[in-house]
């Protein structure tokens, strides 16, 4: 329990009576302070805001030209599927942290309408922008990649433009370190939910290095997000070739108002509600069919099956082993969303079990059902009951070529059919089991394979990039500009 003592000999003393740590600031200190909560004086945070000020550094205010939250007011709409986006160019994408946290500018698609976008001349997005979440997960920063589309800011998002005398990218490196998480995490409210304000981030301290180390930074992002378009367009070569191959690369679902269904079918189905006998989902199905595609039941492949495990909210902590919940697997691999973690105690009890080891087949049963990934390097951490764990018969089909069936349109649609309209979407097993993966032959699963193993290659070589670029600030910020310099050369040279 945080605690605020009063004033003695002109001094304030903020602690935590539980775990005896205490800070005393001296009450000059606080002089136009906005803040006198204990939380604010952690011990933490004023360590690192004494690093910063080592540096030369100024307030994030006086380095931008643009720091704004305008956006569509909730004016937008879903493109079912995609379908219809590339016939839409009066529409604008509105890109949403979903988006960002998924690294995926193409799934669960908002748009707003021309007059929004240009009408609100401030939420227009170019490319390279800085953006800071307002609530949710307040302070979580990321940068704009620079897309073909128009886009558009989307709700509970700041973007950030900075003047010249700050290189914009390097910025966002700052912004993602350890040192400006920190000094984000410092002037989030403790409100319910939880949030930051316009002059909480004007307030953030910004260490200002050199012109070269800045240009150093800014390049290794360039790199990086050139190697992100290059996982992006490997991901989409593989997906256009499954497409090509099963006949339905320019294949759009048409979603019927109208429609009727057999009570026959309704009875076999066990299901009443309307939208399961939608005529799209059985569209694609038949679409196979007609071009002689076998399809067989996912049972056919699967060697066995584990749910993963819910210990209960109570056993959650602030640090630990990771606890991989459906929010925290994308196609892509782990993200960290609100990243729970478990004792590591409880985690060595159930690390046999419910660990998933690299080759292992993961696939998401719940809230988002249908998420599939393979995993590429050993994971540390326990799966979350809405997560399977499959062991797949790699004699009778190829895994990455798998997954990419569950992800793509064909596995979607029959997802979303089997969902329902709950509000929150529950995928039975028996459902996974009787899902229809289409068969190529292995030869051309091997290829679809090949490339989606070279979009995660560049993944990760994206991913090392940003870690490179992270490192050489915190260096600057521990030590000195000299040796963020020369780490970054001599990762170059690996």
């Amino acid at each position: 329990m945080l605690s605020l003592s009063l004033p003695k000999n002109k001094a304030l003393t903020f602690g935590d009576e539980t775990m005896a740590v205490f800070s005393i600031i001296k009450l000059s200190e606080l002089e136009g302070a906005k803040r006198i909560d204990a939380e604010y004086y952690k011990p933490e945070y004023l360590i690192v805001e004494k690093k910063i000020k080592r540096c030369t550094h100024d307030k994030l205010n006086n380095l931008i030209s643009i720091l704004t939250d305008y956006h569509a007011n909730g004016s937008y709409e879903t493109l079912r599927n995609n379908v219809e986006l590339l016939d839409k160019p009066d529409y604008a994408l509105m890109l949403r942290t979903l988006n960002f946290v998924r690294d995926d500018f193409k799934c669960d698609v908002k748009y707003i309408s021309k007059h929004a976008y240009n009408f609100l001349v401030k939420t227009q997005l170019f490319g390279y922008e800085v953006v800071i979440n307002k609530i949710g997960e307040p302070g979580e920063v990321y940068m704009v990649p620079p897309l073909p589309n128009k886009m558009s800011l989307g709700m509970n998002l700041f973007m950030i433009k900075p003047k010249e005398e700050i290189n914009g990218k390097y910025l966002y490196v700052y912004l993602i370190s350890s040192f400006g998480k920190i000094a984000l995490k410092r002037r989030v409210t403790g409100a319910v939910p939880l949030s930051i304000d316009k002059d909480s981030v004007r307030d953030v301290l910004v260490p200002v290095l050199n012109k070269e180390l800045q240009l150093q930074i800014n390049n290794l992002i360039e790199n990086h997000f050139k190697f992100r378009f290059k996982s992006h367009d490997f991901y989409s070569q593989a997906e256009t070739l499954l497409l090509e191959e099963l006949g339905l690369k320019d294949f759009k679902p048409k979603y019927e108002k109208t429609y009727t269904a057999k009570l026959s079918d309704a009875f076999s189905a066990h299901r009443i509600d309307a939208e399961y006998f939608q005529p799209a989902y059985e569209e694609v199905v038949e679409k196979l069919r007609e071009k002689n595609i076998e399809l067989k039941p996912l049972r056919k492949f699967i060697l066995s099956i584990q749910k993963g495990i819910e210990p209960g909210s109570e056993n959650y902590q602030d640090e630990g082993k990771p606890f991989i919940r459906v929010s925290n697997l994308s196609i892509n691999g782990l993200i960290n969303r609100d990243q729970k973690y478990l004792s590591k105690e409880l985690y060595r009890q159930l690390r046999e079990t419910y660990e998933p080891k690299q080759g292992d087949f993961l696939l998401t049963k719940d809230a988002t059902p249908g998420i599939a990934y393979v995993v590429k390097e050993q994971i540390e951490g326990i799966i979350s009951s809405g997560i399977l764990k499959l062991q797949i018969n790699e004699s009778e089909i190829n895994k990455e070529y798998l997954a990419l069936c569950i992800n793509s349109l064909i596995g979607r649609m029959q997802i979303e059919r089997d969902g329902g309209g709950s509000v929150i979407v529950h995928w039975k097993p028996e459902q996974v089991k009787t899902l229809k993966i289409p068969l190529l032959p292995l030869s051309t699963q091997q290829k679809i394979a090949s490339l989606v193993q070279q979009s995660h290659n560049a993944r990760r070589k994206a991913k090392e990039l940003l870690e490179v670029a992270k490192r050489a600030v915190e260096l600057a910020i521990e030590k000195n500009e000299k040796e963020a310099l020369d780490y970054i050369t001599q990762s170059e040279k690996k």
